[in-house]
């Protein structure tokens, strides 16, 4: 299997547990994430032109990131599939809350950033776990490559 293959479904088996463990983390942290999202949905036109912009790319743009993050990116997390890469605005997006939005303010404020930034962190290095789309993926690509080499 090639490297961006590799990157994008790896093949990991899990004990049963173990997936069910991590099914219960994206179930929960990927609702709530995209609970988060879908509330910047619902308010799009009162946020946007006030929502943080830390990159200076325009408030409007910024909050078009975070829904994408959030909403969109947490939907992939919570079905596990293209998981790693769903995973990658969600951390960006986190650190930036808790790094920039947040620099300053006492620690409750930055809580929230902190313990989703440190989940998605550690989910992205356990993988989506065995009932997910990547695993699904990963277990056909993972056949193809034994039997196309083994002729």
């Amino acid at each position: 299997m090639n490297g961006v293959m590799s990157f994008l479904f790896p093949y990991k088996p899990y004990p049963a547990m173990v997936s069910a463990f991590l099914l219960v983390l994206r179930l929960f942290f990927g609702g709530l994430i995209m609970w988060h999202g879908i509330g910047k949905i619902v308010h799009f036109d009162e946020l946007s032109a006030s929502f943080p912009d830390p990159l200076s790319l325009g408030h409007r743009f910024s909050l078009v990131l975070a829904i994408f993050a959030e909403a969109f990116c947490g939907l992939a997390f919570v079905a596990g599939a293209f998981y790693r890469l769903a995973l990658i605005p969600l951390i960006f997006s986190m650190a930036i809350a808790l790094l920039w939005v947040h620099h300053g303010q006492a620690f409750a404020h930055k809580e929230l950033a902190l313990i989703y930034l440190v989940m998605f962190v550690v989910l992205y290095v356990m993988g989506a776990g065995g009932f997910s789309l990547d695993d699904l993926i990963a277990q056909r690509l993972h056949c193809t490559d034994h039997s196309s080499s083994a002729g």
